[in-house]
């Protein structure tokens, strides 16, 4: 353990913990627009930083380790300025939309820009102008409202493991790109959002979830239904509609973490073509029936080929989107009422 003192407080950490940590874990909250505590330290956005007694400068909070004896000052009047000096810096080339910005309320420059109190830039030049992207299925970019902070580079390279996208161009005219320029679909991106999770602004938005602001929605915790690993998320209802899926960062099993299907699934439940009620074969063609129809027709047949060709004459095929609980119940069906073991799992396919 290591003992220091943090705003004017006598405190301990375990060695190797940074500034930023330390200070969370004491309830003191540091602002950051880079860091995330799941990916690779950046120290880009030096919204972190602190004033460390004996430094020669302010030093980013996230990058460095706390060390025995420090004194560390994290709301100085010498941070305070310097935090106020890079949102004037970062709101000079930003749209000031943020009336009609899908992520107005939920923003973490507007979080400190209110935080601050800075109102707008002091600066005056060019803006960043791009053309907002919208050609891929599930995200919007908006470039304009990037301030490569690099969370989406490293989420994509770190977490999904796929490199998309990267740093381009030099200087004022650094922005997010793909190799070459592509544009972001299914033959270079896993269409997973989870660069649409970590994005502190507007610059990348969930398609399924435009037009309903972060207030008009209310969230019910459930688990995904499409594979056995139980992924959480929050299920975003408007109107008594769901609307959207965004991650739970208090989730067990995925974190803020999640695949393409589970972020974009919910569109299924409101699809006209969903099959809604059991469809039974007569003369050819499906006709809706009802489930003691449907099954007690399953089971007919069933006991009709176990009888004239035995057990083994039958197989079953379970599904990836049924719970473990589900699947545990259809292979023991198959292997003690049927009685074989003719039984495996689309996921093996």
């Amino acid at each position: 353990m290591v003992t220091f003192t943090l705003d004017g407080k006598v405190v301990s950490a375990k060695e190797g913990t940074t500034i930023l940590e330390a200070a969370r874990e004491n309830g003191i909250d540091i602002p950051t627009l880079c860091h995330d505590k799941n990916l690779s330290v950046f120290g880009g956005c030096r919204m972190c930083i602190v004033e460390v007694e004996g430094a020669k400068t302010l030093v980013a909070s996230c990058a460095n380790e706390v060390r025995e004896g420090m004194v560390v000052q994290t709301e100085s009047e010498k941070v305070v300025e310097a935090r106020k000096e890079i949102i004037d810096l970062l709101l000079a080339s930003h749209p000031e939309d943020c009336l009609t910005c899908e992520q107005n309320s939920i923003c973490k420059l507007q979080e400190y820009a209110y935080r601050y109190d800075i109102k707008k830039s002091s600066y005056k030049g060019d803006k960043r102008e791009y053309a907002i992207d919208s050609l891929n299925p599930v995200m919007e970019r908006d470039q304009s409202k990037c301030i490569l902070c690099g969370k989406c580079v490293r989420v994509c390279r770190e977490v999904q493991v796929t490199s998309t996208i990267d740093f381009a161009g030099r200087g004022y005219k650094t922005r997010i790109a793909t190799a070459l320029d592509a544009p972001i679909d299914y033959k270079n991106c896993r269409l997973c959002g989870q660069c649409i999770s970590v994005c502190p602004t507007g610059a990348l938005v969930n398609k399924q979830l435009k037009g309903a602001r972060p207030w008009e929605v209310s969230k019910v915790t459930t688990t995904c239904p499409f594979c056995g690993v139980g992924c959480n998320f929050d299920l975003n209802i408007k109107n008594g509609k769901i609307v959207g899926v965004t991650p739970n960062p208090e989730s067990v099993v995925n974190g803020t973490s999640l695949c393409v299907k589970g972020r974009y699934h919910t569109d299924f439940i409101y699809n006209p073509e969903r099959i809604t009620t059991p469809l039974i074969k007569k003369d050819g063609e499906f006709v809706e029936t009802t489930w003691e129809t449907a099954l007690s027709t399953v089971a007919e047949k069933l006991k009709e080929v176990k009888k004239k060709y035995g057990p083994d004459a039958i197989a079953g095929l379970s599904s990836a989107r049924c719970t473990n609980e589900e699947n545990f119940l259809f292979q023991k069906m198959m292997r003690v009422a049927v009685g074989t073991n003719n039984v495996d799992h689309c996921a093996r396919t």
